[in-house]
C-alpha cells in the first residue's frame, strides 16, 4: 500500500515538473525572452540606416542653414573685421564669460539680421545646395557605417554584445569614413558662403565654384581641410558614445517603469515621452562634444579658404594652421562662431537623430 502510494506520489511530481518554477526563474524567463525580442528588433537593416541617416541630415541641415552661415563667416579671418562687435575689445569684456557669451548670442542674431537686410533673404540659405548634398550621403554613409560596423564588430570581437569600446572603433570608422567621402562638398559649401553677394561675388553657383577649384588649384584642393576633418571626427565619436549611454540609461529607466514590455503595449504618450528623451540626448551629446572638439572647425574654415590674391595660401596645414590662427588672433579666436554653431548643431541633431528614429520605425516594417 505505501509503495502504491510513493508511487502515485512520484507519478504527480513528474507530471508536474514542466509546471514548476520559482518568481525568480520565471522573471528570468520572462526577461530573457523580452531581451530577445528586443536584440531582433535592433537588428536593423544597413539600407534602413542609409535612407534614415540620410532623410534625418536633410531635415536638420534645411531648419538650421542660416545659423551655419554665420558660423562658416565668424571662423573665416576674410569677415572678422566686419563682424568684429565693438565690444570685444577690453580684458574685462573678455574675462566675463556671461558678459561674452550674451554679446555673442546678440552678435549671431545681429549678423543674422545684417545679412538679410544687406544680401537678401537667399543669402540665408547660402550653401545649402552642396549642403544638402552633402549632408543626405554624408549622414547616410555615418549612420550606416555606424550602425553596420557596431553589428560587425560586436559579433566578431564581443559575442555579439554591445559595449562602449564597440561604440568607440564603430563611431571611428564612420567619421573617418564619412570625411574622406564628402570632403570636396563640404570645401565647396564653405566656399559658397564665404563668397559675398554683390560686385565682389566670385561664384555664380556650386558647379561654377567646382570648375574655379579644379581650374587653378588641381583635384587635390578638393581635400584642403581633410586633416581637420578626421581631426573633427573626435567631435563625432564623443557624440556617439553620449548618445549611447544617454540612450542606455533611457532604457533602463523605462525597464524600471513599465518591466519589460514591448513598445507596441506602452501608451502613445508615453512612447512620445521617451522618443524626445532620446532626441534630447542627441542635443546634448551634440552640445558637449562640440564644446571639446570646437577648435577643429575654424582650422578647418581656414585650411578651406580660397587662396589669396596673389595665390599664396595663408593656411597650408593642421598644425601650422593652428600655430597662425593663435599667434595672430589668440587663443579664444579658437572658438570664433561657437555661439550660433551651437544653435545650430544642437537642434540639428535633435531634429536628425529624432527623424532618423522616426524613419527606421516606419521601414523597418516594410
Amino acid at each position: 500500500m505505501g509503495n502504491k502510494r510513493l508511487d502515485h506520489i512520484r507519478q504527480d511530481a513528474l507530471e508536474s515538473a514542466p509546471y514548476l518554477g520559482s518568481d525568480e526563474d520565471s522573471s528570468t524567463m520572462k526577461n530573457a525572452s523580452s531581451l530577445s525580442t528586443s536584440d531582433s528588433q535592433a537588428e536593423v537593416k544597413p539600407w534602413v540606416h542609409f535612407v534614415a541617416g540620410g532623410a534625418g541630415g536633410m531635415a536638420g541641415a534645411i531648419v538650421t542653414c542660416p545659423f551655419d552661415v554665420v558660423k562658416t563667416r565668424l571662423q573665416s579671418d576674410v569677415f572678422q573685421n566686419a563682424y568684429k562687435s565693438s565690444a570685444t575689445g577690453g580684458a574685462d569684456g573678455a574675462s566675463n564669460f556671461v558678459k561674452t557669451g550674451a554679446r555673442h548670442f546678440k552678435e549671431t542674431f545681429g549678423i543674422l539680421s545684417d545679412v538679410y537686410k544687406l544680401e537678401g533673404f537667399r543669402s540665408l540659405f547660402k550653401g545649402l545646395g552642396p549642403n544638402l548634398v552633402g549632408v543626405i550621403p554624408a549622414r547616410s554613409i555615418n549612420f550606416f557605417t555606424y550602425g553596420t560596423t557596431k553589428q560587425i564588430y560586436s559579433k566578431a570581437f564581443n559575442d555579439g554584445q554591445e559595449a562602449p569600446w564597440i561604440h568607440l572603433i564603430s563611431a571611428a570608422t564612420a567619421g573617418w569614413a564619412t570625411s574622406t567621402a564628402t570632403n570636396p562638398i563640404w570645401l565647396i559649401k564653405t566656399r559658397l558662403q564665404l563668397d559675398k553677394a554683390g560686385q565682389t561675388q566670385q561664384y555664380k553657383s556650386s558647379w561654377d565654384c567646382f570648375k574655379h577649384i579644379m581650374r587653378h588649384e588641381g583635384f587635390l584642393g578638393l581635400y584642403k581641410g581633410l586633416s581637420a576633418s578626421y581631426l573633427g571626427s573626435v567631435e563625432g565619436i564623443l557624440q556617439w558614445l553620449l548618445y549611447e549611454q544617454m540612450k542606455h540609461v533611457i532604457k533602463m529607466r523605462s525597464i524600471a517603469k513599465f518591466g519589460n514590455i514591448s513598445e507596441g503595449e506602452k501608451s502613445s504618450v508615453d512612447k512620445f515621452k521617451e522618443w524626445c528623451q532620446r532626441s534630447g540626448s542627441a542635443g546634448l551629446a551634440k552640445f558637449l562634444a562640440s564644446i571639446v572638439t570646437y577648435p577643429h572647425e575654424v582650422v578647418r574654415t581656414r585650411l578651406r579658404q580660397a587662396p589669396l590674391q596673389d595665390g599664396k595660401l595663408k593656411y597650408t596645414g593642421l598644425i601650422q594652421s593652428f600655430r597662425v590662427i593663435i599667434k595672430e588672433e589668440g587663443l579664444a579666436s579658437m572658438y570664433g562662431g561657437l555661439t550660433p554653431h551651437l544653435l545650430r548643431t544642437v537642434p540639428n541633431s535633435i531634429i536628425m537623430f529624432g527623424t532618423w528614429e522616426l524613419v527606421i520605425k516606419l521601414l523597418s516594417n516594410v
